[in-house]
């Protein structure tokens, strides 16, 4: 008798063993698996009406859409600083210049190569065009181009963004477009940037 219940004992144990419930080893369902829960046979389940990812708000129309008031911004979200301009060439010529060229004449090596020519930055219409259009193009994609959003942040795109008005001006610039100390360094071209106006530049070599 006392055999037996030793027996049964250790039957029990084992068989609770077995149905212990470990944290890998829990009830769920796999991607896509089917469901007698739920009315539709879906496991899946659509996120609560206008739910919002935890930092995809987004209420900046001007940073993240290029736009105010719905119309494309003819401003920038943030100052333009020499650090975002030295970023703006950076990336411009990282992704961009492969089919737009260093300059922006849309003569980029791929174009070389036989892929369709984008416009040149230069002509009259996208000179004229606001700079929330190149972050809308940059973002969403235009024509033959597509988008970059995956491939290039929000800040990333407007630093591109004045980097391709700073080739714009360069090509189309007047006298008046240069800061009053700094036109005097228009006269003397060979001087290097920086020296003072009426010293002569450093000869080569030295």
């Amino acid at each position: 008798m006392r055999r037996n219940l030793k027996l049964i004992v250790c039957l029990a144990a084992f068989a609770l063993a077995g149905c212990r419930q470990d944290m890998h080893n829990q009830p769920k369902y796999r991607p896509l698996r089917a469901s007698t829960f739920f009315a539709d046979g879906q496991s899946a389940r659509l996120p609560v009406a206008n739910t919002v990812a935890r930092g995809l708000l987004r209420e900046d129309s001007l940073l993240y859409e290029g736009k105010v008031n719905g119309q494309l911004a003819d401003e920038f979200p943030m100052p333009v600083t020499a650090e975002v301009m030295a970023r703006g060439q950076e990336r411009f010529n990282a992704f961009c210049s492969p089919c737009h060229g260093r300059t922006g004449q849309g003569d980029g090596m791929v174009v070389q190569r036989g892929f369709r020519a984008p416009p040149s930055y230069h002509e009259e219409r996208l000179r004229n065009a606001p700079v929330g259009y190149f972050f809308d193009v940059m973002t969403h994609g235009f024509g033959a181009m597509q988008d970059y959003s995956a491939q290039i942040p929000v800040a990333d795109r407007w630093a591109i963004a004045a980097y391709i008005r700073a080739l714009q001006y360069s090509q189309h610039a007047t006298v008046n477009d240069v800061p009053v100390e700094q036109r005097a360094e228009l006269d003397n071209p060979t001087r290097a940037p920086g020296t003072p106006a009426g010293e002569p530049a450093p000869a080569e070599g030295r």
